[in-house]
């Protein structure tokens, strides 16, 4: 399988050529050499540890621990899901995306370290949002179960749109080194997220009678995890009246699936 030259839009190739190309490794290395380029751990090396009062520093622990606990889940979702994969481009693309969430978690685990903490695992069980945890539970049941398009709904729909609002606001807020792991890490939920739509989009034009088991994923999941997210901005202690709209992203997508 070869890649298009760098100045061919691929929106321009046919259908088939198209997924061809962007769920290939060769996109994949293109699209992530641009943010990991000349960074260790996901940021720039040697960097400047700014002063943090105690307080603001055990909040973000709480946050990156629990980030950690949502970056396993896909990973161990994701590393099941190449099995299930209905094609070989799904295939391909998760084991892009397995490479994409063991990094994800491996910087996670390091800026943890960064800010003090000597055994993030341990730290990790001892902060993790329990209702996390049974996200977590749930999604790779899906998995162990079979069920490619619940699973992929369930992990790149549901956990990356929130995945991908969370971080991106918490960047803006952010100390300069956790912004800019954030940042790249939210260049890659942006494609899981693209993935899982195109996916499920496709399958449910060829059979809509697949929105049923998706609705019933959709209630039993989504107000888990957005309040799941709503501790996040809790625990970083941002005022309700500056927080986003945690589920409209959300919302959009699962309407473009037909799935209110």
């Amino acid at each position: 399988m070869g890649s298009t030259s760098p100045e061919l839009d691929p929106h321009q190739l046919g259908e088939d050529a198209f997924f061809d190309e962007v769920q290939s490794f060769e996109f994949w290395f293109q699209a992530v050499e641009g943010y990991l380029n000349g960074r260790q751990y996901g940021h720039d090396p040697d960097p400047v540890e700014p002063p943090m009062d105690e307080g603001s520093r055990d909040r973000l622990i709480t946050t990156l621990c629990n980030y950690c606990v949502g970056e396993t889940a896909a990973l161990e979702g994701a590393s099941g899901l190449v099995t299930l994969a209905p094609n070989r481009n799904a295939k391909i693309f998760m084991a892009t995306q397995v490479a994409d969430e063991a990094r994800h978690l491996e910087v996670f685990l390091h800026r943890l370290q960064e800010l003090g903490v000597d055994d993030p695992e341990a730290e990790i069980t001892r902060r993790a949002n329990p209702a996390l945890v049974d996200f977590r539970d749930r999604l790779l049941a899906l998995v162990a179960d079979g069920d490619w398009d619940a699973a992929v709904f369930a992990q790149n729909v549901i956990l990356e749109t929130m995945e991908y609002t969370v971080f991106r606001f918490h960047a803006a807020y952010a100390d300069p080194i956790t912004a800019q792991v954030l940042r790249g890490v939210v260049s890659d939920e942006r494609r899981h997220l693209g993935f899982g739509e195109s996916d499920l989009g496709r399958r449910l034009a060829a059979d809509p009678s697949g929105r049923t088991r998706l609705r019933e994923v959709k209630d039993d999941l989504d107000a888990l995890v957005l309040g799941v997210f709503e501790a996040s901005f809790d625990e970083l202690g941002i005022p309700r009246d500056d927080r986003p709209a945690l589920g409209r992203d959300y919302l959009h997508t699962v309407e473009r699936l037909g799935l209110t």
